[in-house]
């Protein structure tokens, strides 16, 4: 799903053995910075996108800090501006996160014992980057867990969130961001997604699927609402 190459800063401790949580929640801190790239870019676009929905730096960010879903966000947000209804909206984001119930169930030996609120807040800072990112890490053998996943997200919750306030206050300086293209942005930002998540040919048929439902529904089915 991602390139995995970079040297690891658990690297620079493994001698010590296992990690504190300090060093564990700084490596993942650390090592999610280049996937954090990507989450900056579709977070600005995502940003123009709730702008065009009328919605402000406040509630962007607020957004942003209590879902932290982004490409749910997207989609929700997407629908508000194509004209659906808000029920409409929220089921079409919920529908992209069952995936994330059978990631957070993949973290029960993880979460097992720790307090609530501590599996509150991992739970809710998992994401597709960051539990990717330890679970690779664990496969290069360096025994990293709940801190690393942690560290991970808190970097990209601060940079999502910092995107979409940036997405948002920069459409202002714009006159008519459809005029220009930039009603566009919510597209790139779905391709960039889409390009984290291409593994190669074995993905195509299960792709094709999926375009093909998609394209049935949308010629089949009154998705807009008015």
């Amino acid at each position: 799903m991602f390139d995995m190459q970079m040297e690891s800063p658990v690297a620079t401790v493994e001698s010590l053995g296992r990690l504190s949580p300090w060093q564990e929640f700084r490596a993942g801190f650390l090592d999610i910075i280049p996937l954090a790239f990507g989450a900056a870019f579709y977070g600005a676009a995502f940003g123009l996108l709730a702008a065009q929905a009328g919605m402000g730096e406040m509630q962007t960010s607020v957004m942003g800090a209590f879902v932290f879903a982004g490409s749910s966000q997207i989609v929700g947000v997407e629908r508000l501006v194509s004209g659906a209804s808000v029920i409409a909206a929220l089921m079409a984001g919920l529908a992209l996160n069952p995936r994330i119930l059978l990631m957070t169930a993949s973290l029960r030996d993880d979460l097992k014992g720790r307090p609530v609120w501590q599996i509150l807040l991992g739970v809710h800072l998992t994401s597709d980057e960051n539990w990717a990112l330890m679970h690779a890490t664990r496969a290069k053998g360096h025994a990293v867990g709940y801190w690393y996943l942690v560290g991970g997200g808190a970097l990209l919750l601060s940079v999502w969130v910092a995107a979409t306030v940036f997405g948002v206050s920069f459409s202002k300086l714009l006159p008519a961001p459809r005029s220009i293209g930039m009603d566009f942005a919510f597209t790139v930002a779905f391709i960039a997604i889409l390009c984290n998540l291409w593994r190669g040919t074995g993905d195509l048929l299960p792709w094709m699927v999926s375009l093909g439902c998609a394209g049935t529904l949308a010629l089949l089915v009154p998705i807009e609402a008015s």
